[in-house]
């Protein structure tokens, strides 16, 4: 972790609402992946800054966020405003750059692991296999956003392929937590973990771990089916 980060999550922690924790079972010593809620940028902010095992996580990050060359781009088309507000021409003439000035380099500076969707997509599967190896958890925000605060029913689900790859490196079936990040109650809440089953295709198991992670980092009832 690099110095401006350090410095930063000291001046935001105050700032921050959610800063406790509640767990729906022990979460054991084994690296894990969390899957939490977005929240817009409060989501891996609180991740990093405020989650109480934030000293040993690793968190996904779009590439487009740390990529000074790319952020102007990405901001704009990632839903940070509504884009029939009155304000938006002023809000794109202006956030992206203000954005591009600072926001890569905090993030290169946080525990991240940068996400490519193209060709690349294996370096982020690498570092994330390596990251897990060493003992850290990995966090990853897979809600696909839908326009301005909302999201898709189903969530991105690419990231899967990992328990596989953890398996074959180790031996053993990676967890998979969901995280609600609960601003009304100012919680992490920490649900039941879930595994791959490694004698089945992932293609199988799919649609089952998905609905089961999409109900518990909304706060939601876990499915019975």
């Amino acid at each position: 972790m690099g110095r401006l980060y350090n410095v930063l999550k000291h001046v935001v922690h105050p700032f921050l609402r959610v800063k406790n924790i509640a767990y729906a079972e022990p979460l054991g010593d084994e690296p894990v992946v969390f899957l939490a809620n977005h929240l817009g940028a409060l989501g891996p902010m609180y991740m990093a800054v405020t989650f109480p095992l934030r000293d040993r996580v690793a968190i996904w990050c779009n590439e487009g966020m740390m990529d000074e060359k790319l952020v102007v781009e990405y901001v704009r088309h990632d839903w940070w405003w509504k884009p029939e507000s009155r304000l938006a021409p002023l809000y794109s003439a202006t956030i992206p750059y203000v954005a591009r000035a600072i926001v890569p380099k905090v993030l290169r500076s946080a525990p991240t692991i940068p996400v490519y969707r193209d060709a690349r997509v294996m370096s982020t599967m690498r570092a994330s296999l390596k990251a897990l190896k060493e003992g850290k958890h990995l966090v990853i925000f897979p809600e696909l956003p839908d326009g301005f605060d909302s999201h898709a029913e189903q969530l991105q689900m690419g990231w899967l392929n990992l328990t596989a790859m953890y398996y074959k490196a180790t031996g053993k079936r990676l967890k998979l937590v969901p995280v609600h990040i609960d601003e009304k109650t100012r919680f992490f809440r920490v649900g039941e973990a879930i595994t791959a089953d490694p004698d089945l295709p992932l293609k199988e198991q799919e649609a089952a771990i998905e609905r089961y992670l999409a109900a518990g980092l909304r706060g939601q009832a876990t499915p019975t089916d």
